[in-house]
């Protein structure tokens, strides 16, 4: 017969095993908030890469802004504490100095191209029968240089009829670079002007230590930036300078000369990887024109010879004294730059590759050398094999 202490016994442990097979009265609610927390984030992010996808050509915008800014920084606080400019007065002045530039550069190149132009068109038949007559071809049934170039003219003529609609589709792709070119010189000149402003809201919503990071991290920026702008500038001096005595060398007059130099070092420092090739185009035609095909040619030795100096020797050196950044990263960042966002990619890579090495010298940890390798130095003998004392 059960005693009444045993009965008792046997209850708790029957509501003991009770409560074990269900969960506790927290569980549920828990698990509830926790799904809708993950639709709830997953809806956010979805709509957040949504308005990503749709804003990115006005994020892409901003970024090459703000570049342009960083880099113009220094040349504008300059002027700011050297003659007491504002820097808003400070920013104008740089962007008419840009803009005079390449109103001077369009104004005297133009009358040169429209006289080379039509020397061309006066030589093009000569041109044809020379080819006719050493190679023993024609172009259809032209057997005259006249007859030939008319049948050119006319078959340029029958393509621009023929594909009207893709021309308006680049004139209007034009118009819509234009736009994008004003939008970024918009942001950018408000970006310049109001750098000091921007800067200090930012940083008062910060800690103090992350202030000192931060504020580290913005003036090394400007620093590399401005110093890739300085050495794309010296490398845009000596290429439009030789390039210049080489015209001069060739035949083409210095009214002409100084132009096309001034035009093929610029576009060949500033737009990266296939500026070079860009920049050669017109001096190249225009010395075909004027001086036939034997200059020409010469025109494209030298851009292939300066151009093999220039990327393997002289501009991984100039990048690397300006921007305190290893030769060899200097010439692999630009290859990875060019391959990852294209020409504006390669442009802004360098700049970018330097901040990152600032970041990893002045964050990165280090310890003392404990280890001396033997190739380190140039010993009289040769090295011998190193064995783990060393």
């Amino acid at each position: 017969m059960e005693t009444p202490e045993a009965a008792n016994t046997i209850q708790a442990h029957a509501v003991d095993e009770d409560a074990g097979d269900t969960a506790p009265a927290w569980v549920a609610p828990l698990i509830r908030r926790t799904i809708w927390r993950v639709v709830w984030t997953g809806l956010g992010l979805a709509v957040l890469l949504l308005i990503l996808s749709k804003a990115r050509g006005l994020i892409g915008t901003l970024i090459i802004a703000v570049f342009f800014a960083v880099a113009m920084d220094p040349a504008v606080t300059y002027l700011h504490a050297r003659f007491r400019w504002r820097r808003g007065a400070a920013t104008g002045i740089i962007f008419a100095a840009v803009a005079g530039f390449f109103v001077a550069l369009v104004t005297v190149l133009i009358p040169g191209m429209i006289e080379v132009t039509g020397r061309i068109s006066d030589r093009l038949p000569g041109w044809l029968d020379e080819v006719n007559r050493r190679f023993g071809v024609s172009i259809g049934d032209a057997r005259t240089g006249s007859e030939a170039s008319e049948q050119l003219k006319a078959a340029i003529t029958d393509w621009l009829t023929d594909n009207s609609r893709q021309v308006l589709g680049l004139a209007a792709t034009t118009v819509g670079l234009l736009f994008q070119l004003l939008t970024v010189a918009a942001f950018t000149y408000y970006f310049t002007a109001d750098a000091p402003r921007i800067r200090r809201a930012i940083l008062m919503r910060l800690p103090p230590a992350q202030q000192k990071r931060l504020g580290w991290a913005w003036d090394t920026a400007i620093h590399q930036t401005g110093a890739y702008f300085y050495s794309r500038l010296i490398l845009m001096g000596i290429n439009g300078g030789l390039f210049f005595f080489v015209l001069l060398a060739v035949g083409i007059p210095w009214l002409i000369a100084l132009p096309l130099a001034l035009f093929e070092g610029f576009v060949a420092e500033f737009i990266p990887a296939i500026g070079t090739y860009i920049g050669a185009v017109v001096p190249i035609v225009v010395t075909l024109g004027i001086q036939g095909p034997g200059p020409a040619l010469i025109l494209v030795g030298w851009i292939c010879v300066y151009q093999l100096v220039e990327n393997y020797w002289l501009a991984p050196r100039l990048s690397a004294r300006t921007m305190e950044i290893n030769g060899g990263v200097a010439f692999g960042a630009a290859l990875a730059g060019g391959a990852i966002g294209g020409p504006m990619g390669a442009f802004m890579a360098l700049p970018v590759a330097a901040l990152i090495t600032s970041f990893l010298t002045e964050f990165t940890r280090r310890y003392p050398l404990e280890y001396h390798s033997v190739y380190d130095r140039a010993p009289a003998s040769p090295p011998r094999r190193p064995t783990v004392t060393d």
